[in-house]
């Protein structure tokens, strides 16, 4: 199976293993659409006029077209996956469970694409509204403090430091206060011993989102997922919509990390002599409770939460390691080509060729009148082609096409009647 097809077949089946039906929305939206939901990313977003002069932009992500088209139909209910691999869950639910229904989807794709170590950092944006407030950020600074700490990933502490005091002028005293709490990671423990903080504790804000962070970890320990989750309180996910759960899968390797900010590793946290560092973001996400009222005339909310897959990120990431692995990349999802060892054989190839696309087979022919045999199996080599059905003088005389294995390069001889259900046996073991 080609990457791309086996990456999209895993995601997709993943969606619709929990129950999620497709629907697209379109690539532009009004520009009032898209205004004023993102914060400081708005800056990222392309505009446009169309040819009546109305003003549209470029979808900056597929959050914002989904609550658009929730609110416009008048749907409060629904799990729904896009094409280009969002997954969402709309509608009034007990806390905690749909969120630990994302985790459990992003941990399961990831599993089984394989594409190494990864760990999963999840937070909420209560738990940092909270963190800023008793650290003495002004509420007027919370989301641009919260920009830049989202780039913890990306940055020193020392450069995310900077850019809050010099830059947004947040007095330095704040600044190292947030510094101590974004160094923490854990699980539920971290979670109880926050409840139990000092500062933490004196806002309700806070509190609720450590509650319902202990119920999250509660389910995914019943989900079995535990193992790649972790509690960090350095993931902030700038996009102003979220308002609660917010979540990000990287890969990781080992390798050595320095000491957190504030000192010591705290549950885990990175500052071992040797621990996992991230090697990239492949997926995303967060609850965006508020969103879907922004465009319902009556202001009716509809509680959602999603995660978006990297897919274009993943498929590189695999496309790299099979070739670091000296493996045959496929770049194409043909499972046959065919092909002849004989000159004046076109007709008699795109006639096989069609026979096949009619049984439901992917294959190609080269659109030659007389291409040499070598080059065809050239062709079906570099591209990962894993069959090749050879037409000669004889074979048609006999009723017969000739089954050639690419990668091990044996032959059969295989009836015609037979051939489609031979090439699908195949095809379906590769």
């Amino acid at each position: 199976m080609a990457i791309r097809e086996r990456v999209f077949n895993t995601i997709v089946n993943s969606f619709k293993r929990h129950g999620a039906e497709t629907i697209d929305t379109p690539v532009f939206e009004l520009k009032e659409t898209l205004t004023g939901k993102y914060g400081e990313d708005s800056k990222l977003i392309y505009d446009l006029k169309d040819q009546g002069g109305e003003l549209l932009s470029l979808r900056y992500d597929l959050t914002v077209p989904f609550a658009r088209y929730l609110a416009m139909n008048k749907i409060t209910n629904i799990k729904r996956y896009h094409i280009a691999k969002d997954f969402d869950i709309a509608g009034q639910y007990d806390p905690m469970i749909p969120d630990a229904e994302c985790l459990k989807i992003v941990h399961e794709i990831l599993s089984e694409l394989d594409l190494g170590e990864f760990r999963i950092k999840v937070n909420d944006r209560r738990i940092l509204d909270g963190m800023f407030a008793v650290c003495g950020v002004p509420d007027d600074k919370f989301r641009t403090i919260c920009s830049t700490v989202d780039k913890l990933d990306k940055m020193s502490w020392e450069d995310v430091k900077n850019e809050m005091v010099n830059e947004k002028g947040l007095s330095e005293e704040a600044a190292d206060q947030i510094g101590e709490y974004v160094s923490m990671q854990g699980g539920m423990d971290l979670a109880e011993r926050l409840l139990q903080d000092q500062k933490m504790s004196q806002s309700k804000q806070a509190c609720a989102g450590l509650t319902d962070m202990k119920l999250l970890f509660s389910y995914l320990q019943l989900f079995q997922v535990t193992d790649k989750v972790v509690f960090d309180l350095s993931l902030a996910r700038g996009l102003d919509y979220y308002t609660g759960i917010i979540y990000e899968a990287v890969l990781t390797q080992a390798g050595a990390v320095p000491a957190p900010v504030g000192g010591e590793a705290q549950n885990g946290a990175p500052g071992a002599a040797e621990e996992s560092v991230s090697v990239g973001s492949v997926a995303g996400g967060g609850r965006y409770d508020g969103l879907v009222g922004m465009f319902d005339p009556k202001g009716r909310k509809v509680p959602c939460v999603g995660v978006s897959i990297g897919i274009e990120r993943v498929f590189s990431i695999m496309e790299q390691k099979a070739e670091a692995s000296a493996e045959k990349v496929r770049t194409t999802e043909v499972q046959v080509m065919v092909a002849s060892a004989q000159k004046n054989l076109l007709e008699e190839r795109l006639k096989l060729t069609s026979e096949l696309w009619n049984g439901g087979i992917k294959a190609e022919v080269m659109y030659k009148k007389n291409p040499k045999l070598l080059s065809q199996l050239q062709h079906c080599e570099d591209s990962g082609i894993p069959l090749v059905a050879i037409l000669g003088e004889q074979e048609l005389k006999d009723g017969v096409v000739k089954l050639r294995t690419v990668a091990t390069r044996e032959e059969v001889d295989v009836s015609r009647a037979d051939l489609i259900e031979e090439i699908r046996k195949r095809t379906s073991e590769v």
